[in-house]
């Protein structure tokens, strides 16, 4: 079993490092809006879907109105984003349950989420984690940054949650995401990467 004081010790040398950055999951309006910049953000840089949600919250920005829109409206303005028909689809389809099985607000359990068209447990883990509960989204940085210093041993999603659930405190779950997240966009070198992970791992 890994140390828990270790695992700390490391997730706290992480943050030493890394830029402060805006993520796709902060400083939206509503949870709705959260929720839907995180749905669009899967295999997209940060920093489109950012952009790509100013506009789309400015014409929808309510799953009443996101709900009524067209599925060429929705793609017209979110194409910058990877897999953006699939996505347009879902988060219309997405709205019209939010509005007409939760009274047009996003279920605050993981069971319930992800009865959402385009939600899967990764997004309604780092969604919960934005509005104040413990959770831990597993991505491609937390799955290849979790392996690499021997946290976890899967590559399997649900496994690496469970995972590190049992070597995290609760309090520090809604960290782990955002920490592991920036340092892997901070340092895109997979050589520099590496080479840092090395010298954290090394961190009693």
């Amino acid at each position: 079993m890994f140390s828990r004081n270790k695992a700390i010790n490391q997730l706290g040398e992480m943050k030493k490092g890394i830029v402060k950055m805006r993520l796709a999951a902060q400083d939206w309006g509503s949870p709705f809006q959260t929720l839907i910049s995180i749905a669009l953000s899967a295999r997209t840089r940060d920093e489109t879907t950012i952009l790509v949600c100013e506009k789309l919250f400015k014409r929808f920005p309510t799953p009443e109105s996101l709900s009524k829109a067209t599925i060429s409206e929705v793609e017209e303005i979110i194409k910058p984003v990877n897999f953006f028909q699939n996505k347009s689809k879902n988060i219309i389809l997405c709205s019209k349950k939010i509005v007409k099985e939760f009274g047009g607000k996003i279920p605050k359990t993981i069971e319930k989420m992800i009865e959402l068209p385009g939600v899967g447990r990764k997004t309604a883990n780092v969604f919960l984690s934005e509005c104040g509960s413990d959770a831990i989204g597993v991505d491609t940085h937390v799955t290849y940054i979790s392996n690499y210093l021997g946290w976890v041993n899967s590559e399997k999603a649900e496994i690496i949650e469970r995972t590190l659930k049992e070597l995290f405190p609760k309090e520090k779950w809604s960290e782990v995401n955002p920490t592991l997240v920036r340092f892997g966009k901070t340092h895109t070198s997979k050589t520099e990467k590496n080479k840092l992970l090395d010298q954290i791992k090394s961190i009693k």
